[in-house]
């Protein structure tokens, strides 16, 4: 009886992994290359989220709400106020180039920083570099994928033809680094140099990136597009 028992119990627990949504029970990230371009097959459309040429916070909030419930991402309390922000860099762009985000720990004095990065279907986040500011050193970073999927672009050999992701055309006279990486959930990459500009781009699913660094101050914060507003 007790492996009866045992036996019933264990295929009450593989019944209920096989119902469970894609995103918690299997991790897919897709082909290396080769891939539909995201402009053309995301949902959101860019003029969704401005009225009368105004960003709309709230209905990009709403948006990213709805990606955390199709990814099973647990919303607490906090994620819920104004802790986590929303921003089109002031571009006017948002389906293409924005992001939300929320600061876990941000500490100058133990040099710790973590950090919640949200990105819809095909978001970018604008290229940029940390530098020297005062006596806060060049910020350094590491990305871990925990849903859907990004590539992250630096220094090296421009690689961009081949990449599964669409570089937004508003961006185009502002992008100097194009040498890609795929990150698929459960791994991460890094800042390989001080000072070196970076970006990313999420997938076909979007993504939701923790971010790992040193202590994170604004006035070291450089954009390659001098129209940004962050």
């Amino acid at each position: 009886m007790k492996k009866l028992g045992f036996f019933l119990s264990l295929g009450t627990i593989l019944l209920g992994l096989s119902v469970l949504p894609a995103s918690v029970a299997e991790v897919q990230c897709g082909s290396t290359t080769g891939e539909a371009p995201l402009a053309k097959t995301t949902m959101i459309k860019n003029e969704d989220f401005y009225t009368d040429g105004k960003f709309d916070a709230k209905k990009a909030k709403e948006t990213y709400f709805a990606m955390f419930q199709r990814m099973g991402y647990p919303v607490p309390p906090r994620l819920k106020t104004d802790d986590m922000w929303v921003t089109d860099f002031g571009l006017g762009d948002f389906a293409h180039v924005g992001m939300a985000g929320i600061f876990w720990y941000n500490d100058k004095e133990t040099n710790v920083f973590g950090h919640e990065i949200f990105l819809l279907p095909g978001q970018m986040i604008v290229e940029h570099a940390h530098v020297q500011a005062g006596d806060v050193a060049p910020k350094r970073e590491a990305w871990h994928v925990r849903h859907g999927w990004i590539c992250t672009f630096g220094e090296g050999a421009d690689t961009s033809a081949s990449a599964p992701v669409q570089l937004p055309e508003s961006q185009a006279k502002f992008i100097t680094v194009k040498n890609w990486t795929k990150v698929c959930p459960g791994e991460t990459d890094h800042l390989k140099r001080a000072t070196a500009k970076h970006f990313m781009i999420a997938g076909s699913e979007g993504a939701i990136v923790s971010e790992y660094g040193t202590f994170h101050d604004n006035a070291g914060l450089r954009f390659t597009n001098p129209s940004v507003k962050f």
